[in-house]
This record gives structure tokens, sequence and C-alpha cells, in this order.
């Protein structure tokens, strides 16, 4: 992937962070460590698939349950399970 990709794709993270906040109430201390890796792109360039990961599951953000048995979306534990993956990455 090209720098500019790399680039676009963290631009892409906070534009979906900021949506899935207005839209779908995703809280504010999950979304500040959203914001935090969306502002250091240097420490997370070898994160880009699990970066990609993550925006496929932010629009899929539920808060009140369409989580679940049946349910197709995606609850907190969910997205702070990508986040916890995210910073391991950045730590090795």
């Amino acid at each position: 992937m090209e720098e500019t990709e790399a680039m676009d794709i963290f631009e892409r993270l906070r534009q979906e962070t900021l949506k899935a906040q207005q839209e779908n109430d995703l809280p504010d201390f999950i979304a500040q460590r959203i914001f935090d890796i969306a502002t250091h792109p240097q420490a997370y360039r070898h994160s880009l698939s699990t970066i990609e990961y993550l925006l496929q599951r932010l629009p899929e953000y539920d808060t009140y349950g369409q989580t679940g048995y049946l349910g197709m979306g995606v609850d907190d534990t969910i997205i702070l399970k990508i986040l916890q993956q995210l910073e391991a990455e950045r730590r090795e």
C-alpha cells in the first residue's frame, strides 16, 4: 500500500468514527481511542489490515442490541477488542 493510500485510511477512520458517534451513538471514550489511532498514522502503519477491519465494523455499531444470537450489529465489546488488538500491534 502506498503512503498516500495509508494516509487516506486514517482519514477514513476519522470520518467513520465521527459518523458512528453522530448516527449510532458510539461512546466518546471509544471514539477518543479511535481518534488517537487516526492522529498517529506512523505508529499504526503496520496495522492497516486491522484498521480496515475496524472501518468495516464501525458502520455496524449498535449500542442497544442488534448484536447477539442473530443480530448483525457490533457492540462495545467487539470494537474494544479490535482497539486492543491495534494497541498491541503498536507495541510490537
